[in-house]
């Protein structure tokens, strides 16, 4: 496990960006290509870094003749507590942001923060003509033929009052969407694990396996309980483009996942158990 999450580590940085760069290619097509690496600037895809992790961790894990099944259960386990943090870190970015709404439980950005710039401009993407709320030209400095925002030291007292609370400008109330998220991902994590203990359990006794708690099947259903999360969130997200079927990508990749591994349920359901044995060692054997 230890040497395969190095290599899983390695894969899913380099996966991430690549599905980011994709994603978002009319950012980098007219920047040198050298920008497409700088990924201390942020833009990262959890889909695209577990995907080639994935695949990188099958590939090792084969050629080392090691149990496949049950190394992927582990580390479904361990993608829904990693992406249960992940958002947490998408909240303090202010990435993966929700619509604007008046709910009790909306959170409010600060000025310059990637929901305010989502505000403040129109997004086509989204079918978007118009801002929700139009800044004055005085927030704006032109920076290499481009109109970007005046950093908040370079603001007027005027302007900074504006933008407080109160102000006309201040950045509007959003959807928490990384933290429900976050908290779907943890309570995801602890079904899982309970999930796969439980088929633990019945093998130390000796019993057979039902279908439900095949190996596998753990990992088959982290990407379904990730399919539908995710697909439901992003009908509260404000950011990721409307693309085929009037869905964004990621949905139409939950759909994907979703399909494919439940034929995973299946399939695992169907193969006999590996002949790898679970037992505890004793302390002269650790």
């Amino acid at each position: 496990i230890t040497s395969a999450a190095l290599y899983s580590l390695i894969a899913g940085v380099v996966g991430a960006r690549i599905f980011y760069v994709i994603h978002y290619w009319p950012q980098f097509s007219e920047k040198p290509f050298t920008e497409i690496f700088t990924v201390w600037k942020g833009g990262l895809e959890l889909l695209g870094g577990v995907l080639l992790a994935i695949f990188i961790i099958v590939a090792y894990l084969i050629v080392k003749k090691l149990p496949v099944r049950r190394y992927l259960d582990i580390l479904g386990i361990g993608l829904l507590l990693a992406l249960g943090f992940g958002r947490l870190g998408c909240f303090m970015n202010g990435c993966c942001f929700g619509r604007p709404t008046e709910s009790p439980v909306a959170v409010r950005f600060p000025y310059a923060s990637i929901p305010y710039e989502s505000q403040i401009r129109p997004d086509f993407d989204r079918h978007r003509e118009k801002p929700y709320f139009e800044l004055p030209s005085d927030f704006f400095e032109e920076i290499n033929d481009g109109y970007y925002l005046k950093s908040y030291e370079s603001l007027s007292p005027q302007q900074k009052f504006e933008i407080a609370k109160g102000g006309p400008f201040r950045c509007r109330p959003v959807i928490p969407t990384q933290i429900f998220e976050s908290l779907l991902a943890f309570a995801g994590c602890i079904i899982l694990y309970f999930h796969r203990q439980r088929g633990i359990k019945i093998q130390k006794q000796g019993r057979k396996l039902p279908f439900f708690f095949r190996p596998g099947i753990t990992f088959a259903l982290m990407f379904i309980i990730y399919g539908v999360m995710r697909f439901f969130i992003e009908f509260l997200r404000d950011d990721n483009p409307i693309q085929a079927n009037g869905l964004t990508i990621s949905q139409n990749l939950s759909l994907a996942l979703i399909i494919v591994n439940s034929a995973l349920i299946v399939l695992f359901a169907k193969m006999k158990p590996d002949n790898f044995t679970i037992r505890t060692a004793t302390v002269r054997e650790r």
